[in-house]
């Protein structure tokens, strides 16, 4: 039996069917969760060109940017130039239950919306990595160098588990800021974490140079996406990006959140729409700093290469 069924008029198939290996799950149980959810993560997916993780039987899981020829009529796209590939790619925009069920039966496992709704840029992003091995409670403590940077500056912000090993920091932006600004204005943010505490943070691009300590990585401002709240992920057991207090951090770990367990511990609630802080201005002296710290991705990009020409001198 695969427990075929329908849902707001979508065909759901092969429902009995292992989401993907480790998963302790099967694909009945990512369409029960994201319809359990829907009133939870569709207002993080509402507006957003919409990128996922597809896992089919048998196949490595793939990210999907571009919606597929074949996909209903009535999902709601729009169209973005992408400069690294040089076309324009057809977004999904996930507006409503019907689309997130449709998505779910083409096992979508993980949704990463775009930090932008039209032109608006409408967070600030810090996404925090433990080292290798490293234990969550390093990553508790670089949040909160993150919280105590921006109060700092006179902002605030909400703070979520990635469902990986890390944790995702959101500061709502209010709308006119470029580009450019927020991109500076992150980085900076990172940069003062890191001179609160350098002997357990750092923004060190390159992996090799980051010693054992949480990476502060402020590389998500702009076109990136990054996984939303209540969002699962394709890790055993199938966590889900879930939402925690501040002074709760030290009190979890990245597994309590699960597909299975979440639900019940929201309730009938929305712990991220109530934590997310209202849109803020950032200051102007924090975009000035930003502006002088190069951009990190450019910066390791240049670094390689005068690392691997020392090393072709065998220096």
């Amino acid at each position: 039996m695969t427990g075929d069924e329908t849902r707001d008029e979508v065909r759901l198939t092969n429902l009995d069917q292992p989401l993907f290996d480790g998963a302790d799950a099967t694909k009945r149980d990512l369409v029960d969760y994201l319809d359990a959810v829907h009133d939870r993560i569709l207002p993080a997916l509402r507006g957003r060109a919409l990128s996922v993780m597809r896992v089919r039987p048998g196949q490595a899981p793939f990210m999907q940017k571009n919606l597929p020829k074949y996909a209903p009529s009535w999902i709601r796209t729009v169209t973005i130039w992408a400069e690294a590939s040089h076309r324009q790619v057809s977004y999904a925009l996930c507006d409503d239950r019907r689309t997130l069920l449709w998505f779910a039966n083409q096992r979508a496992v993980e949704y990463h919306p775009a930090l932008l709704v039209g032109d608006h840029f409408t967070h600030l992003v810090l996404d925090l990595d433990p080292p290798e091995g490293g234990d969550f409670s390093l990553v508790v403590r670089a949040a909160g160098l993150i919280r105590e940077a921006l109060g700092q500056a006179g902002l605030s912000g909400a703070v979520k588990t990635s469902g990986a090993k890390g944790l995702h920091v959101f500061v709502p932006v209010v709308a006119g800021i470029s580009m450019e600004d927020l991109a500076a204005a992150t980085r900076a943010v990172a940069a003062r974490a890191e001179r609160l505490d350098p002997a357990m943070a750092t923004t060190a691009f390159i992996r090799e140079d980051r010693q054992g300590k949480v990476f502060l990585d402020s590389t998500r401002a702009g076109g990136a996406t990054v996984v939303a709240a209540y969002s699962p992920r394709i890790r055993p057991g199938t966590p889900v990006s879930f939402p925690v207090g501040w002074d709760e951090l030290d009190r979890v770990t990245p597994r309590d959140f699960t597909i299975r367990t979440a639900p019940g511990l929201l309730g009938d609630g929305d712990p991220w729409a109530a934590g997310l802080p209202s849109p803020q201005s950032l200051p102007p002296d924090l975009i000035e700093e930003g502006h002088t710290i190069p951009v990190a991705r450019v910066q390791a990009m240049h670094e390689g290469k005068r690392r691997a020409a020392r090393a072709r001198r065998g220096e």
